[in-house]
């Protein structure tokens, strides 16, 4: 089925690698103008909105640290100026540390929770309050992680981040339900992303990513595809829910996780 969002406008919050790079290229495929928005890549922001281009969508990258309200609500109001309505958001910008839970600072915290649970929740209250003001019946999607509820040994404050991102979901959905605003979590398992070099080497993901229910590692584009529908009209009854993207994962996992399981 060719699912189609023309005429629509999407803002993907860490959109120019990774996760949101593959949201962001989906969206465009299927006819949505989009807001790629990043924080210190500028150059990959860039190519991001020239592959968008290429298929004939206008695009936009547009700096701004989630994390700051400030910044956050500018890059909503450009976004208004300049394509009139926000009708999709993915909220996907996160940040992670790898530190031993006794070693782990209140400043490696902040940072991650700054980004990963505060920024979402920015991303989420000005998009929606912009939703609201313009009588969009948006799609909010915002992208969680299976750490939100199966930790990952040495990331306590990015599954900490994780899970209230869960909740903040669950919460946001029940309370825009009068506005016909959507809001949706979407889960990823271990997708092959920039990121996930930052702790592994190329040949240990390899080797790891065989031992995985679907014996290989995601795509952002499988993860893209996800979020194409939840932001189209097929999905106009479904709020409130959750959307896992990893191969049977968590399906296979023992009771209490796997300190074997790894994601974005």
């Amino acid at each position: 089925m060719d699912i189609r969002l023309d005429g629509k406008t999407a803002l993907v919050t860490g959109g120019s690698r990774g996760i949101g790079r593959g949201c962001a290229l989906r969206l465009a495929q299927s006819g949505a103008d989009v807001i790629v928005n990043y924080r210190g890549n500028k150059q990959a922001a860039d190519e991001t909105v020239r592959e968008i281009e290429s298929m004939g969508r206008r695009a936009l990258a547009v700096q701004a640290d989630v994390s700051d309200r400030e910044q956050m609500d500018r890059m909503v109001a450009l976004a208004e100026s300049e394509f009139g309505t926000i009708d999709i958001l993915v909220a996907n910008a996160a940040t992670s540390t790898r530190k031993p839970f006794l070693e782990t600072d209140l400043d490696t915290l902040r940072e991650t929770i700054d980004v990963t649970m505060y920024g979402v929740f920015n991303a989420v209250q000005s998009v929606a309050r912009s939703m609201v003001a313009k009588k969009v019946q948006g799609s909010i999607i915002v992208i969680g992680s299976i750490h939100g509820k199966y930790p990952l040994p040495l990331a306590v404050d990015y599954n900490m981040a994780k899970g209230a991102v869960h909740q903040l979901t669950n919460t946001a959905a029940r309370e825009l339900i009068p506005y016909r605003i959507r809001v949706n979590l979407l889960i990823p398992g271990w997708i092959d992303t920039p990121g996930e070099r930052k702790w592994t080497a190329e040949e240990e993901i390899y080797e790891k990513a065989k031992g995985l229910p679907w014996e290989r590692l995601g795509t952002p584009d499988e993860v893209g595809r996800v979020a194409v529908f939840l932001a189209s009209d097929l999905a106009e009854y479904v709020t409130g829910s959750t959307y896992s993207v990893d191969g049977g994962l968590e399906v296979s996992l023992p009771s209490g996780g796997s300190s074997k399981v790894r994601s974005e």
